[in-house]
């Protein structure tokens, strides 16, 4: 991909605990990876690539129906567990997702995990759309087709006024928290209103509505922010160990081209400089955690997840920016400005208040925001330390 073309637009899915959204990436891409977490929690940070050939194939009536244009490559989803400051995956000064979807159960309504996860997409000026999960569960519901604008229209007019009774609830609930909200395909002018996506994660009724909608809001008001550039830009999503390999790093390229033999900057309390020696692409329509197979290849393009093998990578921390180029002179600019960059979002102060300590810097920045409006003594990257604590 050369600096100047379009990449996939990358989604994360925020949700209140079991209210489906590793279950959503699982009917996505045809998985079973819920299963296979403990209690059914996401413990990892995933991601999963969903070609545009693949959307069209799911969603092609909708995508003519509404006359959506689709020139991005397609779509690349971060799952993640963990706080909602922290789910959306925060580099230095904001989110690493260009849009957010928000799950809410139909059946319950947004809980507190649900505001929050508003507050930090609204704060950080991401741009969400709601997925109202678990229609299956009104009671009467028969699934009558893949896409909710199909199926709705089919079910008994007591079901239909069961459900309008549970959608204006969560509306309303939705309003007092400041945000303007409706159903997707009643929305005239979506710089004023949420889109709402009924669906069922489980049956997957209402996925191609969704992927349809983010498609289209993708390329409509977010093309000019997918434009790559010639630097690389990324996050550390995973630090493992890799049989042949050694340590190894998971990580989400963001932004630019990864190339083998390319100079890895990964950013941290201890920023430092390696070289790549291995570049490994999982499979399309998979889970980067729980694939089994990569694909050896000489450069990788944003958006993507990729396994990157290089010396030292122990030193590395999930959630550490990272950043690639060929030429050593730069690598040495870049490690200063991650050095300078450590610094300037540290805290010392010489008063009473909170410790905070993260073991990255876009954690640091999401815990300060949590604690806004609260006095901190002392903010920085790293463990508490015995010390620490004896201070305060």
């Amino acid at each position: 991909m050369d600096s100047g073309a379009i990449r996939s637009p990358i989604i994360t899915v925020l949700a209140h605990v079991d209210h489906g959204k590793t279950t959503l990436l699982d009917t996505i891409r045809k998985s079973t990876v819920t299963k296979g977490e403990a209690g059914g929690i996401t413990q990892i940070i995933s991601t999963t690539k969903v070609p545009i050939d693949i959307i069209r194939s799911i969603s092609g009536p909708l995508i003519d129906k509404f006359k959506i244009k689709t020139d991005i490559p397609g779509l690349l989803f971060i799952d993640t567990p963990g706080h909602a400051a922290f789910t959306t995956m925060r580099q230095r000064g904001g989110s690493i997702a260009d849009i957010a979807i928000l799950l809410i159960d139909i059946n319950e309504g947004p809980k507190p995990q649900t505001h929050e996860c508003m507050e930090i997409l609204q704060h950080i000026k991401t741009p969400f759309i709601i997925a109202l999960n678990k229609i299956d569960k009104i009671p009467g519901w028969e699934k009558r087709g893949n896409s909710f604008i199909d199926s709705f229209p089919q079910q008994s007019v007591d079901v239909q006024g069961e459900f309008e009774k549970k959608f204006y609830e969560i509306v309303q609930a939705l309003e007092m928290c400041g945000v303007s909200s409706d159903r997707y395909d009643r929305i005239k002018d979506f710089t004023k209103k949420v889109s709402i996506v009924p669906i069922s994660a489980f049956t997957g009724e209402g996925v191609p509505d969704l992927l349809m909608m983010i498609s289209g809001l993708s390329e409509r008001f977010l093309k000019g922010q997918l434009i790559t550039s010639e630097q690389s830009d990324g996050l550390v999503l995973e630090v493992k160990e890799t049989v042949g390999l050694g340590t190894t790093i998971d990580a989400v390229i963001s932004d630019g081209y990864v190339r083998k033999n390319d100079y890895l900057v990964v950013g941290g309390k201890n920023p430092f400089v390696t070289k790549i020696r291995a570049l490994l692409e999982p499979s399309e329509l998979t889970d980067i955690r729980s694939e089994k197979s990569f694909s050896s290849v000489d450069e990788i393009t944003a958006a993507a997840g990729v396994r990157i093998a290089a010396p030292g990578l122990e030193e590395a921390v999930a959630g550490n920016r990272i950043k690639t180029t060929s030429d050593k002179v730069e690598a040495d600019k870049l490690l200063e400005e991650f050095t300078q960059e450590q610094k300037e979002a540290e805290i010392e102060k010489d008063e009473e208040g909170l410790v905070l300590r993260a073991d990255t810097i876009g954690s640091l920045e999401a815990l300060e925001k949590v604690f806004e409006g609260y006095p901190v003594r002392s903010a920085a990257v790293g463990n508490i330390k015995k010390e620490t604590v004896m201070e305060t």
